[in-house]
């Protein structure tokens, strides 16, 4: 039984090296098209995904286009306070 949790606990567990290497892939990309503009950028354990929020608001086109050029799939996810925010999955 012991042995039994420790994998399981193991396999919930986040790897954050991963999590860390997937941000600075979609920091590139954004940085490729848009210049830098991320506000902020967050692993959300909830959502086992990676939210994002621009420094500005794209219009439809502009955010299809980059969602097409990041290295995780991405979703649009409304407007903050700060710019549009997608989420990207892992």
């Amino acid at each position: 039984m012991p042995n039994e949790f420790i994998q399981n606990s193991w396999d919930n567990m986040t790897d954050w090296d991963t999590v860390w290497h997937k941000q600075d892939e979609v920091r590139t990309a954004v940085n490729a098209v848009l210049g830098e503009s991320i506000w902020d950028i967050s692993y959300v354990s909830s959502r086992q995904a990676i939210e994002m929020e621009l420094t500005v608001h794209l219009d439809e086109e502009a955010a299809s286009h980059l969602c097409c050029q990041l290295p995780l799939p991405a979703d649009y996810d409304g407007e903050g306070d700060r710019g549009t925010k997608f989420i990207l999955y892992l």
